[in-house]
């Protein structure tokens, strides 16, 4: 009996609305299974029906990502078609009928059927859709924007969340993401749709599957990035992450006149379940240890990873004796240090969450420098950007034809660099301890605290606020809250810490239920010089010691 039960009646007519609209019939299904066990006191039923139906998920700037499953705040094909007929809704507002919108995806559960959902309601709101027809890496979708002259382009992919997610990105018809006040536009529109019934949407089938001349293209423009005559000798390990960047590596590789990689088998293949990994984001622990394995065993000189959608590159090879995965600062400063090396002109940028060093080698070189906030969003949309990055192995490496994050052509770049110097009887960490004594040794790491309770983040940023430490590591700092609009940044949720010889910057992650507080300490060129050494040492010891100072700053 229905009122007996533990089941709220407004939850449970909510969860009945919900399926009978549900063109899934996996999703349908299991929303009924959950309904059935909540209404006879399964308390974790219970709780995952509460909190898929707490509210429909925030689109923002990242657009949608969340765990697959039924109800609004779960991505499933209900939620994918709203959004779908909200961004279409909202480009013809603003004045893209009839344009042409690209449509790609990655190998997750179920991206292939959103990205169909997306065709066919971009299709039938009267759009040119365009949907790729395989799974493709995220870059190459981006490329394509300016490639075949598209005024939008939607990518399902979740990245490097784990297995049991996906997400939804877009991108407008100048190649960058949504910034403000855009995603609150298209979330009002997303709104709307939401308030009516779902077979209202107009589908058709009339939409163009597009082959193999958007990877042909890419891979023509990323091969041309190796100069002819460049060394090209070095031996390296690729690893796909189970995702979908290999097939198109392999061709870009070619192109170049690189050596092709030493694949690891096992991750090569795209693979949603992401079997060999915990968590398949190659900067995680444990996620690149077949990769290195492997480059032991064959003498490599270094490791190439892209994550699962290939927007990302994480690079390893052998520091002080040693294999070890580069920080994303670390092949920042090799990538950037190689461009102004190079002489190319433009602006120079990096996320304040980077590590300074960047601005300084810029600088140096008698080119601008600007610095944004976290996300390609912002970097790509950076004018007359010549190199871009972010501390999360984010790498934008040719922004003229892809103003986003490219773990492909970031990869080429790598390659190139890393076989020059190999032909000079160097090797990368050569390069960043030359770059160290010419600059500076910039030292960087993270605090990084996950949680449960989304109330934690607010009050220990609520605690930073009210009592900033006015020394650390003990001299003066400057505080800066980024959330006081009227500075270079539009106001966001976090706060800076400035010294002579320190950086730090907390903030909620965006993308994850974690705070992060992002550190760095420098050296002199003279003291680096002198005995860098020594001076890794010191920062090393100096690093930990600003992570606990900003632990009990934040509370934690």
């Amino acid at each position: 009996m229905y009122d007996e039960s533990p089941l709220d009646p407004n939850l449970r007519a909510a969860a009945e609305a919900w399926r009978e609209q549900d063109p899934d019939a996996a999703t349908a299904q299991a929303l009924a299974d959950l309904v059935d066990r909540a209404g006879t006191g399964d308390q974790e039923a219970l709780a995952e029906l509460t909190d898929a139906f707490a509210g429909p998920l925030t689109f923002g700037t990242a657009g949608l990502r969340a765990a697959l499953g039924p109800g609004p705040g779960r991505m499933n094909r209900v939620v994918v078609s709203q959004a779908a007929a909200g961004f279409a809704a909202w480009l013809r507002a603003n004045g893209h009928q009839g344009g042409r919108v690209l449509i790609g995806y990655d190998a997750r559960y179920n991206s292939d059927v959103f990205a169909r959902d997306t065709a066919e309601i971009m299709a039938g709101a009267g759009f040119e859709a365009w949907v790729t027809d395989r799974s493709t890496p995220t870059p190459v979708v981006a490329f394509g924007i300016g490639e075949f002259d598209c005024v939008a382009a939607v990518v399902v992919t979740a990245s490097h969340n784990p297995p049991a997610d996906n997400g939804y990105k877009v991108y407008l018809g100048d190649g960058s993401q949504i910034v403000p006040p855009t995603d609150a536009e298209i979330a009002d529109q997303i709104a709307a749709v939401a308030a009516r019934p779902l077979h209202e949407i107009p589908r058709s089938e009339q939409y163009t599957l597009v082959g193999d001349e958007l990877v042909s293209a890419y891979v023509a423009r990323a091969g041309s990035l190796v100069a002819e005559g460049s060394p090209r000798e070095v031996r390296w390990v690729y690893t796909a992450m189970h995702g979908v960047g290999a097939r198109v590596v392999d061709r870009v590789v070619a192109a170049a006149g690189l050596p092709p990689g030493l694949a690891v088998a096992q991750q090569v293949d795209p693979d949603p379940a992401f079997p060999t990994v915990a968590f398949p984001n190659p900067e995680e622990p444990g996620a690149i240890d077949l990769a290195i394995a492997l480059a032991k065993e064959q003498g490599a000189d270094l490791v190439v990873a892209n994550d699962p959608d290939a927007d990302r590159c994480a690079v390893a090879t052998v520091v002080d004796g040693q294999w070890r995965m580069l920080t994303g600062d670390e092949l920042g400063a090799l990538l950037g240090d190689d461009a102004l090396r190079r002489g190319r002109e433009g602006v120079y940028s990096c996320s304040v969450v980077s590590s300074t060093l960047l601005q300084r080698m810029a600088e140096a070189h008698g080119r601008e420098f600007r610095s944004t906030l976290t996300g390609f969003k912002w970097i790509g949309r950076v004018p007359g950007l010549a190199f871009g990055y972010e501390e999360a192995i984010g790498y934008c490496t040719d922004p003229a034809k892809v103003p986003d994050k490219d773990g492909i052509t970031a990869l080429v770049n790598v390659l190139r660099l890393a076989a020059g110097l190999k032909a000079e009887g160097r090797t990368l960490a050569d390069r960043l301890d030359e770059i160290a004594c010419e600059y500076g040794l910039h030292t960087t790491g993270q605090l990084s605290v996950r949680v449960a309770d989304l109330g934690i983040i607010a009050d220990s940023m609520a605690r930073l606020r009210a009592n900033p430490p006015s020394h650390l590591l003990g001299e003066p700092v400057v505080v800066r809250d980024l959330s006081e609009p009227g500075g270079e940044l539009p106001a966001t949720d976090a706060i800076e810490l400035t010294g002579e010889r320190l950086h730090v910057v907390a903030r909620p992650s965006g993308t994850e239920p974690k705070l992060k507080c992002y550190l760095e300490v420098r050296a002199t060129p003279e003291e680096t010089a002198a005995d860098l050494a020594a001076t890794r040492e010191r920062l090393v010891t100096e690093l930990a010691g600003l992570r606990d100072e900003m632990a009990a700053a934040l509370g934690l």
